[in-house]
């Protein structure tokens, strides 16, 4: 004899999906993006050499993801595609981080509201225009977008990181500042992370047209005193 389902109202199951995926994120370090004068600064707690949370997707336009890696590193992937057909279908300069982040929030919201495991991610995508300007998108597990300013902060403890941030952001911040400020943020106020355990990336105008630049572990040292 078979027993009836159980049912479980539409509300209640969102919630137990977005439950289950801000558990997943929170199990993770964190990853900060800092704007300042001509650039952005992407910082994440990450000891590995070789599973990259920050990546370039397209000529000024970076990608940074916390939670599942496999996951993450699908959307990543899938960034790259969309960008490369964008860019040889009309023209480079049609592919921008606004068009990206909207393509990240179908594929999320419609994993989210149709598939039984909802992807524990949340992603950044950050750019640096022709004209110089910066621009911030935070897309969650759930494909809402949110067009952030100045600084933002995914995975781990972001509200305690976006407090600090708070604090310690101004608008004539220079790249080793933004930087800087990225780090003590992250590590907060009772421990300190050393460069070995940090993945540091900058878009920064005035390198032409490939705008990303990731900082070895040697240069972030020295830049951060250590």
């Amino acid at each position: 004899m078979t027993m009836p389902g159980m049912y479980v109202s539409p509300e209640q199951l969102m919630q137990d999906r977005a439950d289950y995926a801000r558990k997943g994120i929170a199990r993770g370090r964190s990853l900060a993006a800092v704007e300042y004068q001509g650039g952005i600064a992407l910082v994440a707690e990450n000891a590995s050499s070789t599973l990259r949370k920050v990546s370039e997707i397209y000529d000024r336009i970076a990608f940074g993801g916390v939670g599942r890696y496999n996951e993450f590193d699908q959307l990543r992937i899938a960034g790259v595609r969309y960008a490369e057909l964008k860019g040889y279908q009309y023209s480079r300069e049609d592919v921008d981080a606004r068009s990206l982040a909207n393509q990240y929030a179908q594929m999320l919201g419609q994993i989210f509201t149709h598939e039984m495991k909802p992807m524990e991610v949340e992603i950044v995508v950050a750019e640096i225009d022709s004209a110089g300007e910066s621009e911030l998108y935070r897309i969650q597990y759930d494909g809402t977008v949110v067009d952030e300013q100045n600084w933002c902060c995914i995975g781990g403890d972001s509200e305690a990181v976006l407090g600090r941030l708070s604090e310690g952001w101004s608008p004539d911040l220079d790249r080793d500042a933004a930087v800087q400020l990225a780090v003590d943020s992250l590590a907060g106020p009772e421990r300190s992370v050393s460069a070995e355990e940090l993945e540091v990336a900058i878009l920064e105008n005035g390198n032409g047209r490939r705008c990303f630049r990731r900082l070895d572990d040697d240069e972030t040292s020295n830049l951060l005193g250590g």
